[in-house]
């Protein structure tokens, strides 16, 4: 009836794993959890013992780093059932009835279904805290308000979909990078799938550094150009993406990059401390884009 499948990536997700499976004997549905490790490190590769006592469950390990958006591919082909649940290595369901609450929409009409993410009250140590602040803002978000621009926030990491239709809508993404999200659910948008949003968040465990996450920001922007400046991403929901192709129009995006080249390090130095703020970033984002538009 369902496949869960996780991609793993020097991750431990024992927890993960185990916490899911006892959810889906309690649910008695036909189930199989499968893991695919891209090429981890040997300590992390030594989780498969553990994780496959547990029945119907599968760790399997490339031999090569292939990617995200391959991992997945390859995961949900050999994938026995319709419904496939994927869920990234760091998170953990929040509720006891995270398996129950999808399969109480698996016979709805829709294609995809988005259970949202959400992070713990307690503030983390400075040098973590862009990534817990801006998805605190950003990303934990109640699904009533998700549903508004139900393509907008599609995160990967906690999902239900048919596996027809993610096969052949990942299968069209065939770039390399961070930042596909958004191309994903553009590629839904432009296909007119069926997409739902619930409250059944899984927490996001593993935040990484303020520096890591700005550069992985930089990164997924200069995606977005890519794909806009490709006519890849015609129809979105993607609001930094609606704001950069405004900027240009009206030639304000030359502004903006002024504006990144004379003030990106005093924003830089907000956002790397103890109180990074979601304007800022936003503000760094959009003025990134320009300046990288304009300079590349």
């Amino acid at each position: 009836m369902i496949s869960v499948l996780i991609p793993v990536y020097n991750y431990d997700v024992i927890e993960l794993v185990k916490t899911v499976h006892k959810q889906l004997e309690l649910c008695g549905v036909t189930f199989e959890i499968k893991c695919l490790d891209d090429a981890s490190g040997v300590e992390f590769q030594k989780q498969k013992h553990d994780i496959e006592l547990l029945s119907y469950t599968s760790y399997d390990i490339s031999k090569t780093n292939k990617g995200r958006i391959a991992t997945r591919q390859q995961l949900a082909e050999v994938a026995a059932y319709e419904y496939l649940l994927f869920l990234d290595a760091d998170v953990i369901p929040k509720k006891p009835t995270f398996i129950a609450n999808y399969l109480n929409h698996i016979n709805a009409n829709y294609d995809v279904i988005y259970g949202g993410f959400a992070y713990k009250k307690e503030q983390p140590e400075e040098a973590l805290r862009l990534r817990w602040t801006y998805g605190k803002n950003n990303e934990e978000m109640p699904a009533s308000k998700r549903n508004e621009f139900p393509y907008k926030i599609v995160i990967s990491g906690n999902f239900l979909i048919k596996k027809s239709v993610f096969i052949d809508t990942n299968s069209k993404i065939n770039y390399e990078g961070y930042g596909f999200d958004n191309y994903f659910g553009a590629l839904l948008k432009i296909n007119t799938i069926n997409v739902f949003h619930i409250d059944n968040e899984v927490y996001h465990l593993g935040i990484e550094s303020s520096d890591t996450y700005l550069k992985k920001k930089e990164k997924a922007a200069l995606t977005l150009i890519q794909l806009h400046n490709n006519d890849d991403i015609a129809k979105h929901d993607n609001h930094l993406l609606k704001l950069f192709i405004t900027l240009k129009r009206y030639k304000l995006n030359y502004l903006a990059s002024l504006f990144y080249k004379l003030w990106h390090s005093y924003m830089k130095k907000n956002l790397l401390g103890s109180n990074p703020s979601v304007k800022v970033l936003q503000a760094y984002r959009i003025s990134f884009m320009c300046y990288k538009d304009l300079n590349s």
